[in-house]
């Protein structure tokens, strides 16, 4: 039975988790129909910019994201230091560009001239939209819906265009960050929907790779494509907040890995492998492992014996199905 989403998010453990949301009947609902071969490739373009859009709204922020055919992919990371500074009418006016609220805030909206009594039944509900608008369940549910009634209305029909529950997996620590986000970018890549990361439509990778090249300082915060959140370095002390990487060792990595991919032999590994696997202590032939099998290997969780042992404990869980894969490939 899938354990209920509160008992898989907790900010305790991370802020960063992957989520897949499928659709249904196997259908290629968002690509090419094999059957009568109608072409419904737009809807990844509306999907791409709904997710986008989103992440301008909630405090969630897309570390990493893949579009394919019959599914999507995004690795999320809960602001929630951002979401804790909005004010009490910044949380109104971004709950109402999802939702139209209720009788009071819409009123206050109107006229901010309310009883005490009203302020306070108001500001109830602020703290349950600023804990919404912090939730990747709210997120992927307002996502999903989005997509899914444009869908259906473009078709003409109604009911489920998504399975019912999107999957997540909580991502523990770097390596598993750094895994998962490979796993992610290179999905078109395995499924040999692209040939380079760069050429991989509707994927973070490609979005990152474009505004990498006509900028003079990919590294530099401001240089960093919009929208995404940035690769703010290797850890240290006074860091800002982002991905704890060098876009430029990441992408070298990528294009790493997708060469490796791509080679006939699944076993064969490059000489020279990225100076990012070693500042992260991972074994080649273990990462090319890891970019593969993500979702096979690990269920819930994703992170190092450590990380996993404390976070299972945390949730009191008793049966530890990845605890095997973490020691083999995360130690």
């Amino acid at each position: 039975m899938p354990k209920p989403r509160k008992e898989q998010v907790s900010l305790e453990a991370t802020p960063y988790y992957h989520c897949v949301s499928r659709c249904v009947r196997r259908a290629f609902l968002c690509g090419t129909v094999r059957d009568t071969q109608q072409n419904y490739e737009h809807r990844r373009g509306w999907l791409e910019a709904e997710l986008l859009k989103q992440a301008q709204i909630f405090a969630i922020d897309i570390a990493a994201y893949a579009i394919m055919s019959n599914h999507y992919h995004v690795v999320l990371h809960i602001n929630k230091q951002q979401a804790d500074v909005w004010s009490f009418d910044e949380v109104i006016e971004r709950w109402h560009s999802l939702y139209k609220g209720n009788a009071l805030s819409q009123r206050y909206r109107l006229n901010p001239t309310m009883s005490q009594a009203e302020k306070d039944k108001l500001a109830e509900y602020v703290e349950l939209w600023r804990e919404r608008l912090m939730d990747i369940s709210w997120f992927m549910r307002r996502l999903n819906e989005t997509i899914s009634r444009k869908a259906n209305e473009e078709d003409g029909c109604t009911g489920h265009f998504w399975e019912g529950r999107f999957k997540s997996q909580a991502l523990l620590d770097e390596k598993a960050l750094a895994a998962c986000l490979a796993y992610v970018d290179l999905n078109p890549i395995r499924a040999k929907m692209a040939i380079t990361p760069e050429s991989s439509e509707y994927t973070s990778a490609k979005k990152r790779i474009i505004k990498a090249k006509a900028s003079h300082c990919a590294n530099h915060p401001k240089q960093q494509s919009k929208g995404l959140l940035i690769f703010a370095g290797n850890p240290k002390q006074h860091m800002p907040q982002g991905l704890p990487f060098k876009l430029t060792d990441y992408l070298e990595l990528l294009d790493w890995t997708g060469r490796i991919i791509r080679k006939d032999k699944r076993g064969a590994i490059a000489k020279e492998s990225p100076p990012i696997l070693q500042r992260l202590n991972i074994n080649t032939k273990n990462w090319i492992e890891l970019t593969q099998t993500i979702e096979t290997n690990f269920k819930g969780f994703i992170g190092q014996p450590e990380s996993l042992h404390n976070t299972l404990t945390h949730f009191n869980r008793q049966r530890r199905s990845c605890v095997q894969p973490s020691h083999s490939l995360l130690a």
